[in-house]
């Protein structure tokens, strides 16, 4: 096989030739990836390899290194657009197969909307990369076993079910009833050729012939806002189908307080919003399953990850206790006995649930996931985990120490208490940069601009501090000012009402009709940047640090995959640092449980870092208002 010649690349322009500096995030926009045959599309910043794009989306790609560029299985061929020839793609492939399109998903960085067509698992692998590049070794607690038992006789009357434990007697199980209900039928119907299904050291079924190829697992981010299952398939750690949907709770609330304020004031609500909660996720299950074309009783086991008081509710616990100082939980990790239907999901009726533990009535089980998923405990260098929304977790670890605490951000990263805001939906701004005469905008799903989602409020007060059009107090500059300063950009300085505003989109000849940023907007932007800072610089003066010493910051969830980072640092959301140190960890909650589904260790690990993380209480902390004040300047 002809290897290339990197000379001939470099002259077809299909090698980034020695200097190309390494992409940024620059705010200028998302790209696209189309992927193939599945004809998903999906949007990341620009940058992220086409690996991890495939797997924040839950599209299977050939790896056993984790992403590394090691194994060199993960094999894909850009169809369309433009993405340069690594050095490790140039020992891969033939000449002829880079100027296919041919490319190593992992090292294939998307710069540009491109096509990428992804060929089928050759492998059943033994090992999966989930989470921020964690490779998870293959040990789900679904196991199956096919046995064929000698049927019953005069001399031979042991009872069904010790005829089945003892065909797998290296196992101790206990068998659930659902077992022993369906024990005679089965084995009398099948001719006593069997499969066991077991799950941890439970015997929850016994199915007719062999049916070891098929065991499913479903992990669950149970969000506030959004909910997102995905179906795996524990025999190869790959998911089958991802779905998502609002949580159906949103009409008591947008946040997790307004909704424990709804039980406290008519103790009828809580049970109308855990059969809300159950309902979101029985639709979710439904909908994975019928994608896959897996029957539900085949979904043997369930993960959830969820904040504190998500998993209280659609448990039918009492939150309030969570909502009222001291914030105590009912409990920090909940029983193993716990079943998928405690959950309302219409699966295995045996299945169990496993349920992420919580360090504190704010730093719930979705932020344990979370840091499982990007190995917070076991990464050795200096690293900020920050998942923005309406309460913000942040966590400070260096492999050894892991502090964490929570900063009550308020609802402006989701669209919430901004006078044109809305959620990251068709016809919201998600991307803002400003030249001297013009406003480029992103809008999702390519259609005039309606309003605007949190990663656009914080690219437009960015851009327009970058410009002095904002100054570090955070008042907008008078229309006399912006004429001196950008005078192509004045026009769009107005007022509605006695307000000052700056117009994004026209959307006619009155501002108060178009898409704007409010100086009210502003100061909202303000408030929630300055809890956020203040929660991390108490963190970091927890380890005796400064700001430069952090070597990576995680922005964490559906918004901070979303995010700017070089918006975020230009505001001070994040420590002032290069762009390249700053990542978008994509939805790590959902990750941390599809981990635990897949391996009993990284179950085992979840468990271990309620042990290992210290939780720091804002409320309490002397010093929290000052330095909240020293934090609402933009900065210089």
């Amino acid at each position: 096989m002809t290897r290339a010649s990197r000379s001939d690349l470099h002259r077809e322009g299909l090698l980034d030739p020695p200097g190309t500096p390494e992409v940024s995030h620059d705010g200028s926009g998302r790209v696209r990836l189309h992927f193939l045959p599945l004809e998903r599309d999906v949007r990341v910043p620009p940058g992220v390899t086409v690996f991890d794009a495939a797997s924040w989306n839950g599209i299977a790609i050939d790896s056993t290194c984790g992403g590394h560029g090691t194994c060199k299985k993960c094999r894909i061929r850009i169809t369309s657009g433009s993405v340069p020839v690594s050095r490790l793609d140039v020992r891969c492939f033939t000449a002829d197969e880079l100027r296919d399109g041919w490319r190593l998903a992992c090292m294939a960085a998307a710069l540009g909307d491109v096509s990428v067509d992804v060929p089928p698992l050759s492998t059943r692998p033994k090992a999966a990369t989930v989470g921020v590049g964690r490779q998870v070794i293959l040990r789900p607690a679904i196991q199956k076993r096919y046995v064929e038992l000698a049927e019953p006789s005069l001399q031979d009357q042991r009872p069904d079910l010790d005829r089945v434990l003892d065909a797998i007697d290296d196992l101790e199980l206990r068998p659930d009833l659902h077992v022993l209900r369906r024990l005679p039928g089965v084995l009398r119907s099948s001719s006593f050729a069997v499969t066991a299904v077991v799950v941890d050291d439970v015997l929850v079924d016994v199915e007719p012939g062999d049916t070891t190829g098929r065991r499913f697992g479903l992990a669950v981010d149970l969000g506030t806002t959004t909910v997102v299952a995905t179906l795996l398939d524990t025999s190869t750690g790959t998911p089958a189908a991802v779905a998502s949907m609002l949580n159906k709770q949103q009409p008591f609330g947008a946040d997790v307080i307004t909704r424990i304020s709804a039980t406290m004031l008519d103790p009828s609500a809580l049970v109308r919003l855990r059969t809300l909660a159950q309902e979101t996720l029985a639709e979710l299950a439904v909908e994975v399953c019928a994608q896959a074309e897996v029957d539900p009783a085949e979904v043997y086991e369930v993960a959830l990850a969820g904040n504190a008081t998500m998993t209280a509710l659609v448990l039918g616990i009492d939150p309030e206790p969570l909502g009222v100082a001291p914030f105590v939980m009912s409990t920090a990790s909940w029983p193993a006995l716990l079943k998928a239907s405690d959950l309302g999901l219409p699966v295995h009726p045996a299945a169990p649930a496993v349920v992420f533990p919580a360090l504190g009535a704010y730093v719930g089980g979705d932020i344990v996931a979370g840091m499982l998923a990007s190995g917070m405990d076991r990464d050795k260098r200096l690293r900020l985990f920050i998942d923005v929304g309406t309460n913000c977790e942040i966590v400070l670890g260096d492999g050894e120490r892991i502090v964490a605490t929570a900063a009550p951000a308020g609802p402006a990263f989701e669209g919430g208490a901004i006078r044109c805001g809305m959620r990251a939906a068709d016809g919201a701004i998600e991307v803002v940069k400003l030249s001297e005469d013009d406003v480029g905008l992103q809008v999702i799903g390519d259609v005039d601009a309606v309003g605007l989602c949190g990663s656009g409020l914080v690219d437009a007060v960015a851009e327009l501090v970058r410009f002095g059009l904002l100054d570090s107090t955070g008042r907008l500059v008078s229309p006399e000012d912006a004429k001196e300063i950008a005078p192509g950009l004045a026009d769009r300085f107005c007022s509605v009402g006695a307000e000052r505003v700056f117009v994004l989109a026209w959307r006619g000849v009155e501002a108060a009709e178009s898409v704007y940023l409010s100086q009210r907007d502003v100061r909202e932007l303000q408030f929630a940047k300055a809890a956020i800072a203040t929660g991390w610089t108490l963190l970091l003066a927890e380890f005796g640090i400064e700001p430069g010493d952090v070597q990576q910051v995680l922005l964490a969830g559906s918004f901070g995959s979303y995010l700017s980072p070089a918006s975020a640092v230009r505001i001070g959301l994040v420590p002032k640092l290069s762009v390249l140190r700053i990542v978008s960890a994509g939805n790590v909650a959902g990750e941390g449980a599809k981990m635990v589904l897949l391996s009993m260790q990284e179950r085992a690990g979840a468990a271990a870092l309620l042990r290992e993380v210290r939780y720091v209480e804002l409320s309490d902390r002397p010093d929290f208002n000052d330095r909240f004040v020293d934090m609402l300047a933009f900065p210089g």
